[in-house]
């Protein structure tokens, strides 16, 4: 393990994690630029966005790759609701949106205290059916990820849509650029990325809340922070251990925040998810491609 290239160990508890023998597998090249990875079990096939070029793609294990939708009005971040349902981040839009199981489109949230809102990034599902997103302005900086526009909202704020209402309410409001997020395995956390250092001179850090009545946000405090690059999209393996996006590769952290090792990837990372048959195999959305590598671990998330 310690001669292998791939891995980066910093703490021994690293190795119960990752595989000496697995490999770096680029599934897919040509994109302008990787996020949104979501793993259909039940379909058995990985769906990502690719931003630019406006459009969502569709992996299968035979190797074959099509296109899911396009366009697909900048789409970002994507996961699934307990039904199963696909739930999406729009840039172009600049909303929140559900893909019924028939494929119409059901639009969750567009706008915040009767403006619209910046361009929502990343999306997670509670169990209990409240969806929570975090809202940047990264798809309207520019006409590359969405369209060019000036920010509505006067903060870039996380989000929660109520299951039963469908109300809309602020949960914080005093991030940089507040991007990937992730609930821990009891869901009584929840972490949220901060990449505003990449126009700012501020950390590059995740930090945790904890989760009061299933609605609000409390207690804010400092979880890790990354060394290369900026955190982006996040997930939670079974044992608690934080698995980011990092300038260098994947970055895996411990439930104290204890960085235990990289994984190097040859393009900056932007968002990972795992999946598979027994949700064994990370999938890594890196600038133009997609990645996998087995791990000894297996992924927190649901469905």
């Amino acid at each position: 393990m310690a001669d292998n290239p791939l891995y980066d160990i910093r703490d021994e508890r690293f190795g119960a994690l990752v595989i000496g023998s697995a490999a770096l597998e680029e599934l897919y090249c040509g994109c302008r630029w990787t996020e949104g990875p979501v793993w259909f079990s039940d379909l058995n096939c990985l769906l990502w966005s690719d931003i630019p070029n406006e459009r969502m793609m569709r992996w299968t294990p035979d190797g074959t790759v099509s296109i899911f939708r396009s366009p697909s009005n900048y789409v970002n971040g994507n996961t699934r609701d307990r039904q199963g349902r696909l739930i999406s981040c729009e840039h172009g839009g600049r909303r929140v949106t559900r893909t019924e199981i028939d494929g119409s489109i059901t639009v969750l949230a567009d706008s915040y205290k009767g403006k619209r809102l910046n361009s929502p990034n990343d999306v997670v599902v509670h169990s209990d059916g409240g969806i929570w997103f975090t809202d940047p302005t990264y798809g309207i900086l520019s006409d590359y990820e969405g369209h060019k526009a000036v920010p509505e909202q006067p903060t870039r704020n996380v989000y929660r849509i109520d299951p039963s209402s469908g109300a809309i309410e602020a949960v914080v409001e005093d991030f940089i650029q507040p991007n990937g997020l992730a609930f821990s395995p009891d869901e009584k956390k929840l972490y949220i990325a901060d990449s505003g250092s990449a126009k700012h001179d501020v950390p590059r850090h995740i930090r945790v809340f904890d989760i009061v009545d299933g609605r609000k946000l409390a207690n804010s405090r400092y979880f890790c922070s990354l060394d290369v690059g900026n955190p982006d999209g996040f997930r939670f393996d079974i044992g608690g251990n934080l698995w980011t996006s990092a300038g260098d590769g994947v970055h895996c952290f411990s439930p104290d925040g204890t960085l235990l090792g990289k994984i190097r990837v040859p393009q900056t990372v932007s968002n990972l998810t795992f999946g598979g048959p027994k949700k064994n195999r990370l999938f890594i959305t890196a600038t133009r491609s997609v990645y996998s590598i087995y791990t000894k671990t297996n992924g927190a998330q649901f469905p």
